[in-house]
């Protein structure tokens, strides 16, 4: 499926928030290496981009709305001089840009020194603890929750005198997904919640050069650095000019990974658990040609991520895989206000079919998931169009019936398609010859390499690791008698 690119229409996918990254180094430019690292993780989000440098004495924070690459320039990243930085690339769930307040990383004062936070994920219980500060007269320049995070952080600070226990007070405060890390003006800090929902790693400079913190591993390697591990759920990482030190702040809890990543958020070149999201998705495609095996031609994949699937599936089966739907990768979101005419014809900004490879041919197309069901909607009447004789849809994530509150773009159960029709409902307002979905069971197969055998599998199964408050559910669920 292809992200929505016009403004007002809801993406048909599951939307990933944001990225983190973090350096510190003596001896390296922490900033342009942060620039760096959030380029390789643009994937997970794309309406803005903001780096925050510490230089010893204080903070200094450069962000925008835009493209990491529209951010920053050399003067930019110029300005930008210290040992320590955290990035930030955000995509929002508001339907918009949002606005220069809402990107990252925030700002908070602790007497007189700075500190920047950058956060990935989402929280659940907010609203009280921002009351709480406001009556303690705390100031909030945005409605995010990362904001609410990092003003947290500082009022605990001030009152322990020491960051780590600042740090540590918020997160027995605050509930719900997080991997975050802070840049103070001579220390990086990266921790993770207790069940470890959103992903977080470490990685090592060359030569004893320095420390990075990344979302994913691929920014690890963009700037040359090895991967250590992860950021233990609970677990305060502290690097500084002593080096690096730990702290198991809160009690883990059993690990829930979002295992979304594997299917689509994460990047396929990146490693999450010990297990090469590649791999599992390709492992997902044989899975599903032993689930749901049918009689076809050929076997496509919907760029980018349904094509490891479809590699797999065409391994399983003996079915022929072809290249038979073109990208452009040169257009990414975009907010330029289109006709009613462009608005109809949407997903061919992104994808067209090859009539010459596909043309009277019955074809397995596999994609990462149906979400809102539009865009796969339209992909079909685009195969159609180019001349295939059938299209049997096949999908390497099982239905999401279920509203994710933990980062992801889908806030109530009447926007998902699988929780409103039956397969056979879906099928036919798609416009395909059939459908099928992976079990639960043979996802779980798939990334059974990970060292976590539990995830995070809400979206499937409603089943949420970390208790909701009423505020977030009251009008998420379809009410049905």
């Amino acid at each position: 499926m292809a992200t929505s690119i016009f403004p007002g229409e809801k993406p048909d996918r599951l939307e990933e928030e944001c990225a983190v990254f973090g350096v510190y180094s003596t001896t390296d430019d922490v900033a342009r290496l942060t620039c760096f690292g959030l380029q390789a993780l643009q994937h997970r989000g794309q309406e803005s981009a903001g780096i925050a440098v510490g230089d010893g004495d204080t903070v200094t924070v450069t962000k925008d709305l835009g493209l990491v690459t529209q951010v920053f320039n050399e003067s930019a990243l110029a300005a930008l001089r210290g040992e320590v930085a955290v990035g930030h690339c955000r995509y929002s769930t508001s339907g918009g840009m949002g606005n220069w307040t809402s990107a990252q990383p925030h700002m908070s004062a602790i007497d007189e020194v700075l500190i920047a936070l950058a956060h990935n994920g989402t929280l659940v219980n907010t609203n009280r603890i921002r009351a709480d500060l406001i009556s303690k007269g705390v100031e909030f320049r945005s409605n995010t929750d990362s904001e609410v995070a990092c003003q947290v952080i500082g009022y605990y600070t001030r009152e322990t005198h020491h960051l780590t226990e600042g740090i540590k007070t918020a997160m027995e405060m605050i509930d719900g997904a997080y991997a975050m890390v802070l840049a103070s003006p001579t220390a990086l800090y990266a921790f993770r919640d207790p069940h470890g929902i959103r992903p977080l790693c470490l990685g090592k400079l060359p030569d004893d050069r320095g420390w990075v913190v990344s979302s994913e591993t691929c920014g690890l390697d963009i700037v040359g650095a090895e991967f250590v591990r992860d950021v233990r759920p609970g677990e305060i990482i502290r690097i500084n000019d002593t080096g690096i030190s730990t702290l198991q702040a809160i009690e883990p809890q059993e690990p829930r990974g979002c295992i979304f990543e594997y299917v689509y958020f994460a990047r396929p070149d990146s490693v999450i658990d010990g297990q090469s999201v590649y791999q599992a998705r390709r492992n997902m495609g044989r899975i599903l040609a032993r689930e749901a095996p049918v009689e076809a031609d050929l076997v496509l994949g919907v760029p980018d991520s349904g094509v490891p699937g479809a590699l797999g599936y065409s391994e399983a089966s003996g079915i022929e895989f072809t290249d038979g739907i073109v990208k452009n990768r040169y257009v990414g979101r975009t907010f330029i206000q289109p006709t009613q005419e462009m608005r109809q014809m949407g997903i061919r900004i992104k994808l067209n079919p090859l009539p010459s490879v596909i043309a009277g041919k019955r074809l397995v197309v596999i994609d990462d998931s149906i979400v809102r069901g539009n865009t796969s909607k339209k992909l079909v009447d685009m195969l159609r169009s180019a001349g295939a004789a059938e299209i049997h849809f096949r999908i390497v994530s099982p239905e999401v019936m279920w509203p994710c509150f933990y980062g992801i773009d889908t806030a109530n159960q009447d926007q998902l398609i699988a929780a409103n029709m039956t397969n056979e409902e879906m099928c036919e307002f798609i416009g395909c010859d059939s459908l099928e979905f992976i079990s639960l069971d043979g996802l779980r197969e798939a990334v059974g390499d990970a060292h976590s055998k539990t995830f995070c599998e809400a979206c499937f199964t409603g089943e949420y690791p970390v208790a909701l408050p009423d505020s977030i559910t009251k009008n998420a669920f379809l009410k049905k008698s």
